[in-house]
């Protein structure tokens, strides 16, 4: 009863608005060991240095991180691993209440401890954590690319929550405005 898989007008049409490269990435896909193996290659020759990983709850974000932990592990790469506290997803009073805002951050940099800890037990020898609140996609281009400087993004098609859950706005987006070359993984 799974919903048959589908790419984007993007990915039929493979025209991407940047000058790098986009793999839109499924396990389900017969070519994806062929085409994981071409990054590698490409990830080599463009000496690949630091992986940016987005995470949040969601399926496709987890396996973005177990496939950015093993870039990092083959390329010998620091792996930066960011989440987004989005106020979208709270009411009005929660935005408001500084309280709560801490309380939910302190929350994720729990969390997010737990993905270094699991990262540097995999193998990663440099695993660094970026924070920040606001809209996931706009946070990522704007603000944390430019300050981490990392050579590859990996990030999932979906997302946990909200319309945001399906491709189509914050990985599209990202897609669309990263200064460097994103994995999409699905």
């Amino acid at each position: 009863d799974a919903e048959t898989p589908k790419f984007n007008e993007n990915a039929r049409t493979m025209k991407i608005d940047n000058q790098d490269f986009t793999i839109y990435y499924s396990p389900e896909c017969p070519y994806v060991e062929y085409e994981i193996k071409e990054l590698s290659e490409y990830a080599k020759e463009k000496n690949i240095k630091k992986i940016l990983v987005g995470v949040d709850d969601s399926e496709d974000a987890q396996l973005a991180f177990r496939v950015a932990m093993r870039r990092a592990i083959e390329l010998d790469a620091t792996l930066v691993i960011t989440s987004i506290l989005e106020k979208d997803e709270m009411n009005i009073y929660q935005a408001m209440s500084r309280d709560y805002i801490h309380g939910e951050r302190a929350e994720l940099e729990k969390h997010m401890e737990g993905y270094k800890k699991i990262a540097l037990e995999a193998g990663v020898k440099n695993v660094q954590l970026v924070f920040s609140e606001g809209n996931a996609g706009e946070e990522i281009v704007k603000h944390i690319i430019p300050a981490v400087e990392p050579d590859l993004l990996i990030i999932g098609a979906l997302s946990k929550t909200g319309i945001r859950k399906y491709f189509g706005s914050q990985a599209a987006y990202i897609v669309k405005y990263s200064p460097i070359s994103v994995l999409v993984v699905r």
